[in-house]
């Protein structure tokens, strides 16, 4: 019996956030919309959305003795999250720049803060968590070597989800442990390099998986998401809502496919349920206060809830 459903390692961070009616070119200024200060951070966000789902969740993460970190705890704490490994102290907390346009796309810059200061030690020091954590999710906005350690700390029954963002190259190791590695169109792309051919995102499921990983998810925005590992690639269709703010939904995705999947659904079962979670976080403003319950995910019905079979080639 595991102590928790999922263990989210990564950042915490307060999202300053301005709409505009589109986004500066190099060297100019536009006017925004009153600034708003919301709790974010993919880790954060991830570990949010997972507790307001009904997930048994926990954060390992490092914030500032600051404004911006109690923001962030009592945002934590009132969604159920449990912080005792989340430390405070040593930098400021983090804090990411967002500008929202009219369509609800944004655009995201990162100060790391405290969140560079957790490190291979703060893993190893929170062993018995990580083991005790049916999932673990990582991202990107944390030291690598950090999430390589909490690969190295995994039990054998501990299943991993990697989001790679912001995306950059993974050792072989992180890799294999990565089961799904998670990745929208620009990370995919990011990842694969030179390796990258042609336009097709099935193509680039295969060649990911190819990389190591035990099995892919590729998220496509309004077009959905496909799924990859040894069975072959499926796609799951999307769900259509009136988008507000994309702010944090690829998070939400990430923490409710790693829920489901801990619960024992298929990769694909798993996706689709993320699609709904996703799409009912993008019909609200801010990150983690768009972050739907499960009674809210289950009133969007079942639209784009059926994966289908996608031509794989024989593969």
């Amino acid at each position: 019996m595991y102590d928790y459903d999922l263990l989210v390692v990564g950042s915490a961070n307060a999202d300053l956030v301005i709409s505009v009616e589109r986004r500066p070119a190099a060297g100019e200024t536009v006017l925004g919309g009153d600034l708003a200060v919301h709790p974010g951070g993919k880790g954060a966000n991830q570990a949010v959305a997972a507790a307001r789902l009904g997930a048994r969740t926990a954060l390992l993460a490092r914030v500032g003795d600051d404004g911006h970190g109690r923001l962030l705890l009592d945002s934590l704490r009132s969604a159920g999250v449990d912080t005792a490994s989340v430390s405070a102290g040593g930098a400021p907390t983090g804090v990411a720049l967002i500008t929202v346009d009219p369509s609800g796309d944004n655009s995201i810059v990162v100060s790391p803060g405290a969140n560079f200061r957790l490190d291979a030690g703060d893993v190893r020091d929170a062993e018995r968590l990580v083991r005790g954590s049916q999932v673990v999710s990582a991202q990107l906005e944390i030291p690598l070597e950090t999430v390589a350690e909490v690969v190295r700390t995994l039990g054998d029954g501990n299943r991993f989800v990697l989001n790679p963002s912001p995306p950059r190259p993974l050792p072989a190791e992180v890799l294999a442990a990565c089961d799904p590695l998670i990745v929208n169109e620009h990370e995919a792309r990011v990842l694969l390099g030179d390796a990258l051919t042609g336009e097709d995102p099935e193509d680039w499921a295969r060649l990911l998986l190819d990389a190591g990983p035990r099995s892919v998810v590729v998220t496509l925005g309004a077009e959905g998401a496909l799924v990859c590992d040894a069975s072959g690639v499926r796609r799951v269709p999307p769900v259509k809502v009136n988008a507000v703010d994309t702010t944090g939904a690829g998070d939400a995705f990430t923490a409710a496919l790693a829920w489901k999947l801990g619960s024992g659904a298929e990769l694909a079962e798993a996706a689709a349920y993320a699609a709904r979670v996703g799409a009912a976080a993008v019909t609200k403003r801010g990150a983690q206060g768009s972050y739907p319950t499960a009674a809210e995910v289950d009133a969007l019905g079942a639209g784009g809830g059926t994966p289908d079979d996608t031509k794989d080639g024989g593969r």
